[in-house]
């Protein structure tokens, strides 16, 4: 059995150390090889791994999501997937009060809890130092919003928050009107605050030269549609999630959803995927590069970077 990298904070209290816990984040955009990456930390230092994709929470978002197989987990424990409704919106906060009770348990083990996703969002939430604010929704608001389109709703938002919205899906008109209602209600952009927290994080992001990252996706892609992710909506139909949710589950689901109602040519699918997908990463990638503390890795690096050698990065 592999130690973990600090078996001195085993059944101790953090409020007796003067080292606080670790907390590994891996992040960085899709098709990447997150996933494979946090896996082979996991099983080489001791770790448990915490999901923070918002699309991967829900039932049913298997292939489409690109959702870790049993088979791919090789036996690590894995947390944050399959935990809400397909037809139900699963927000950050839901995931944070969910998430963060999970993360603390790993610690009290003596294991070390490993982020991985890229909604930056989310991962956030759980383990940056900027509190999100805590914002109830406003129905009156959203009800106004979500009868017009996602295009004049993002309009709207780079008017109000022009951060937000460089980083934003800006097909997606829940996120889009969740945004506005943040920004609304606070009146103007809020300036976060930073908070202390009570363990050490070491951020952890893979990246990889632009061409390559698009021959990744493609690849991604293809063998997603290959495995039935065509089949996976038309279930997810009959269950009951309408076309309107499939296209605010974004990206696959979107271009499936409309292909799927005769208004995207199957010939076409793949690559206005690919196309979509990419400008995806690119938008994951901006939202990382924010973050100074992230160490950067080239992909081709991961097996090199997948165990101990990690805590050289430590402080």
């Amino acid at each position: 059995m592999t130690e973990s990298p600090l078996p001195t904070f085993i059944h101790m209290s953090t409020k007796t150390l003067k080292i606080k816990p670790l907390v590994i984040a891996v992040v960085g955009p899709t098709s990447i090889g997150k996933s494979d990456y946090a896996v082979t930390l996991a099983k080489k230092i001791g770790g448990e791994i915490i999901s923070a994709d918002s699309r991967q929470v829900y039932r049913g978002l298997d292939i489409g999501s690109g959702k870790i197989t049993k088979k791919e987990m090789d036996g690590i424990q894995h947390y944050m997937l399959d935990v809400a409704s397909p037809k139900k919106v699963f927000s950050v906060h839901d995931f944070k009060k969910k998430a963060l009770p999970i993360l603390l348990n790993i610690v009290a083990r003596g294991k070390t809890p490993i982020i991985v996703g890229g909604t930056g969002f989310y991962v956030d939430a759980l383990v940056g130092e900027n509190v999100i604010p805590e914002v109830p929704p406003n129905k009156k608001l959203r009800k106004k919003f979500l009868a017009q389109s996602a295009e004049v709703n993002f309009k709207h938002l780079q008017k109000l928050d022009p951060k937000r919205a460089k980083t934003i899906d800006k097909h997606n008109n829940v996120r889009l009107v969740r945004a506005i209602e943040i920004a609304t209600a606070l009146g103007s952009v809020p300036k976060q605050k930073k908070v202390a927290l009570p363990y050490r994080v070491l951020w952890m992001g893979l990246t990889a030269d632009r061409d390559i990252l698009r021959k990744r996706i493609e690849k991604r892609l293809r063998a997603r549609l290959l495995q039935g992710m065509l089949g996976e909506v038309k279930k997810l139909r009959a269950e009951g999630v309408s076309w309107k949710r499939l296209h605010d589950l974004g990206l696959e689901y979107r271009y499936v959803a409309l292909h799927l109602q005769g208004k995207l040519k199957i010939e076409d699918l793949e690559k206005t995927l690919a196309d979509k997908i990419y400008q995806y990463a690119m938008r994951q990638l901006r939202w990382f590069k924010r973050n100074k503390e992230i160490n950067w890795i080239d992909a081709k690096q991961m097996s090199k970077m997948a165990g101990p050698e990690v805590m050289k990065f430590l402080k």
